[in-house]
């Protein structure tokens, strides 16, 4: 039995041994990451802040049938531009003349028989005094007399009423503009304050509205006093193409309540649109220049950012020549570098290279700093 267990416990530790000679040597530790870095400090600069605008008109106006009847005439091209006073619309206007004039003559009529009334009533009278008439025709003589009177006044109201008519039953324009598609067609029927005709809306100037953070109110207030001038102009427009847009603006109102669901106000502000390029709906963006030349910002080149999910960090070198990340509050970029608003201090060292090879604790070498 011994000898049974003597080889087998030398093959034991020969495997131990085996075992313990066989284990993989301790990593080293990764060299540092070569890096250039860029120290953080305050510079002056010049920025926008960008809104999301929308441009409306200043003047838009429905219009609407105010009578019922056929359409006549229409006198304009679709998306013309009309003046003030020109014609656009007539609804059957031949039915309501004939109408206009049947109540003129029917006023007329009232009017004859009323001069008949008065003179009866008058000349009745003088008898009445000579004795020489019943005391009762006389009175029927002057309830005649009122009865046509009566017939008078509402002789005048239906001729109102139809000369009304007669007049919406031409549409003109009620300032200069550019008039949209119209909804209706020569012989069409349409119904008195219902049927939409078409609208109209200014051209020039043109509105630009903006939604602007209760907070920001004081800031705009004090804009509302700034007067543009072309080589200050502190509102500017950038259209959908990223173009500049030729042309300054100023703020036309702010509005009287904030909107409790979101927090902000309705600010409007007005530019020129001599060439018509602003359309009502436009979407655009609102560039607001930085009016305080004499603030500093912490400024960082926007190729020192990583992006994660919407959110902006980057490496900060500490003492130890080890990374940190931080996560930073952006503001306006500036050409190649953005304001930093919270998570960097004066003097911070950021990775400007060699960023994507490190992760947070990763030692780093560092050359020479540089400023750029």
């Amino acid at each position: 039995m011994l000898r049974k267990l003597f080889p087998l416990s030398l093959i034991v530790s020969g495997l131990s041994m085996l075992a313990c000679n066989s284990k993989a040597p301790e990593q080293k530790a990764p060299p540092p990451t070569a890096v250039n870095v860029y120290e953080v400090k305050k510079e002056a600069a010049i920025y926008f802040d960008q809104y999301p605008a929308t441009v409306a008109a200043i003047n838009q106006v429905e219009f609407r049938a105010q009578v019922t009847g056929t359409i006549t005439g229409i006198y304009f091209k679709d998306g013309q531009a009309v003046q003030k006073g020109q014609k656009l619309y007539d609804i059957d206007r031949q039915q309501f003349q004939a109408n206009y004039d049947q109540a003129l003559a029917n006023l007329n009529v009232v009017k004859a028989n009323l001069a008949k009334a008065q003179q009866d009533a008058n000349r009745y009278a003088d008898l009445l005094k000579q004795d020489a008439i019943a005391k009762q025709v006389v009175d029927h003589a002057f309830a005649d007399l009122q009865a046509v009177k009566m017939q008078v006044v509402a002789a005048k109201a239906n001729l109102a009423r139809v000369e009304t008519d007669l007049k919406y039953s031409s549409i003109y324009a009620p300032f200069d503009g550019t008039i949209g598609l119209s909804q209706v067609k020569i012989g069409a029927l349409v119904s008195a304050n219902q049927t939409l005709l078409n609208t109209i809306s200014s051209n020039d100037p043109m509105a630009v509205d903006i939604a602007v953070d209760q907070q920001q109110i004081p800031r705009f207030v004090q804009l509302q006093q700034h007067v543009a001038k072309d080589a200050d102009s502190v509102f500017t427009l950038t259209l959908s193409d990223s173009t500049l847009y030729p042309g300054i603006g100023s703020i036309s109102l702010i509005d009287r309540a904030i909107d409790p669901q979101t927090g902000t106000i309705k600010t409007r502000l007005i530019f020129p649109n001599k060439k018509n390029l602003l359309r009502v709906g436009m979407n655009c963006n609102l560039r607001i220049k930085s009016n305080d030349a004499t603030a500093l910002f912490l400024l960082v080149p926007t190729k020192a950012l990583i992006e994660q999910m919407g959110e902006f960090s980057v490496f900060v070198v500490n003492d130890s020549s080890k990374v940190v990340q931080h996560k930073l509050q952006l503001g306006a970029r500036i050409n190649d570098k953005v304001i930093v608003k919270q998570g960097l201090t004066e003097g911070d060292k950021v990775v400007i290279e060699g960023l994507q090879r490190l992760r947070d604790g990763a030692a780093v070498l560092l050359p020479t700093a540089k400023g750029k």
